[in-house]
């Protein structure tokens, strides 16, 4: 949160001098008046300033926008995006016509973007946000190829008799996983590994 200190003849002076430096309006703005001022003897004689001190709230949601506006521009892939928020999640929906550059190989850079715009949007936000990131509808396809692969990979297992170790996954990725066998008797799952490059394994019943 930015802050500065303004004076004035008045408090409404000194506020509208902090609002012009830190470039906002008064409904974005805290305000605390630490001296009213004092109006001297004919307005000359005694007279004392009115001091205030005023911070500019900064939107978390606009400064995490701003990042991935600013990333997509750097990487020569200008985007759309489209913000819903559902509770403490935010999801950030990008269009654009160069969106193959920022989903990346199995989704790798897109998932790079998610993780670091969560930490901007909670280095601003007053409680906890979990952030998404979408592009062309890939997370619903990610999803469909991750339980057909927890199918296939279930039944190597069954036919084998021995573990299955997948690639390292983000955490929302291995529930995928995790959910998509939680009906399947013949199996069991688990995470193993130290985040970034945590995985999941797949065991057979026995």
């Amino acid at each position: 949160m930015r802050e500065v200190t303004a004076t004035g003849n008045s408090v409404e002076e000194a506020v509208a001098s902090a609002l012009a430096q830190l470039e906002t309006t008064r409904d974005r703005a805290e305000i605390a008046i630490v001296d009213e001022g004092k109006k001297g003897l004919f307005g000359i004689f005694g007279t004392r300033p009115a001091i205030v001190k005023v911070s500019k709230k900064i939107d978390a949601i606009e400064e995490a926008k701003s990042f991935l506006t600013d990333v997509a521009n750097k990487m020569g892939s200008p985007v759309d995006i489209e913000v819903i928020k559902e509770g403490k999640q935010v999801q950030f929906i990008l269009s654009g016509e160069k969106i193959a550059l920022l989903i990346g190989k199995r989704g790798q850079t897109l998932n790079s973007l998610q993780y670091l715009t969560q930490l901007v949007i909670n280095r601003y936000a007053e409680q906890y946000v979990n952030v998404l990131l979408d592009a062309e509808d890939y997370r619903k396809r990610r999803n469909d190829t991750l339980m057909q692969l927890a199918d296939r990979l279930a039944f190597k297992a069954v036919r084998t008799g021995q573990r299955v170790s997948l690639e390292p996954m983000p955490s929302y990725e291995r529930k995928v996983i995790h959910t998509a066998l939680m009906g399947n008797k013949r199996v069991k799952t688990y995470s193993d590994g130290v985040e970034p490059n945590r995985y999941i394994v797949i065991t057979p019943n026995k």
